[in-house]
């Protein structure tokens, strides 16, 4: 590991017990900070709803300023109840193809990540993915602490156990066989992040509308990545929030997730085209072994500040 990282990690790596939620909140008060934090979703209505509970009990509606201004559930097109659920349980909910419908949504997280840019207005913007079990609020208060309490700070991640099943410590495949190699061969100094690849993440404004969104399951590694070339490795950070539980793919799954993050990092590499981005993988079938080809992720979204919505809607640096 290089010596920067081990500085890195002693700086910039912290617990959310070391930031108690009413320092928190006496420094969001101070600074007049806003927040919202953004629940990207499809087909989660078995989740969705005790997140946001737990998120306006204790963030929202019990202190007299609340650590979060805004929750807003973007989902991108679930054919399940998630939108009543979110609704119900106080979420403001707002459909992907109903933001920007100038420009055609494309399927993918990315996208519904990068158009909730559009759907929200905080200061900080705080992604929680829609299918985490037993949810602590911790989850967000824990990332978004660094941001309010350190100005240099920028990016933080949160880092967690991923226990599969009951085997501790074996979740986050794609990130062990994947995106960890890939990191530490060929950006050695973010070999520090716990979980690189974790949905859980807080970021100011004014960085995330100046990177470029892969549409689909690159968009962690990519914006971790292009956040490093743009503000360096001191503003980034990472916070410990415990234990994460949640729904995880079958294999096949895993593999197209897989391809779509090695082509964010083969494009970030050398800006050049897949050969062929496509995937194919092997079912087995009545007959024997089925060939199916997916098409691999390949379309990224520019920096929201080019945007000529989102700068009639704000003022953009």
């Amino acid at each position: 590991m290089l010596d920067e990282v081990e500085r890195w990690l002693a700086d910039r790596s912290w617990a959310a017990a070391d930031r108690p939620l009413d320092q928190l909140l006496d420094r969001k008060r101070a600074a007049g900070t806003t927040v919202s934090v953004v629940l990207p979703a499809l087909d989660e209505e078995a989740t969705v709803g005790q997140i946001v509970e737990v998120i306006r009990r204790d963030l929202m509606d019990g202190p007299a300023t609340p650590l979060v201004d805004e929750l807003v559930v973007v989902d991108s097109g679930s054919t399940d109840r998630t939108a009543e659920v979110a609704a119900k349980a106080g979420a403001r909910v707002v459909h992907r193809d109903a933001i920007l419908p100038r420009i055609p949504a494309l399927p993918g997280k990315g996208e519904v990540l990068w158009r909730s840019l559009l759907a929200t207005t905080g200061d900080v913007v705080c992604f929680v993915d829609a299918d985490l079990r037993d949810f602590s609020a911790t989850f967000v208060s824990g990332i978004v602490g660094p941001l309010l309490t350190d100005p240099q700070v920028q990016f933080v991640k949160a880092m967690y156990d991923r226990p599969l099943g009951d085997a501790p410590g074996q979740g986050g495949r794609v990130t062990e066989l994947v995106a960890r190699p890939l990191l530490n061969l060929h950006w050695p100094q973010l070999a520090g992040f716990v979980q690189p690849l974790g949905g859980e993440y807080a970021v100011r404004r004014s960085l995330l509308e100046r990177l470029p969104f892969p549409v689909g399951y690159g968009v962690e590694l990519g914006l971790l990545v292009d956040a490093l070339h743009t503000v360096g490795l001191d503003a980034l950070a990472q916070v410990d929030v415990g234990v994460r539980l949640h729904r995880h793919q079958d294999g096949l799954a895993l593999g197209r997730m897989a391809a779509a993050i090695y082509r964010t990092a083969q494009l970030r590499l050398s800006r050049a085209h897949l050969v062929r981005p496509e995937l194919t993988q092997f079912e087995r079938g009545p007959e024997g072994f089925v060939p199916r080809t997916y098409p691999v992720d390949t379309e990224e979204r520019p920096p929201m500040a080019e945007i000529a919505e989102y700068a009639a809607g704000r003022r953009v640096a």
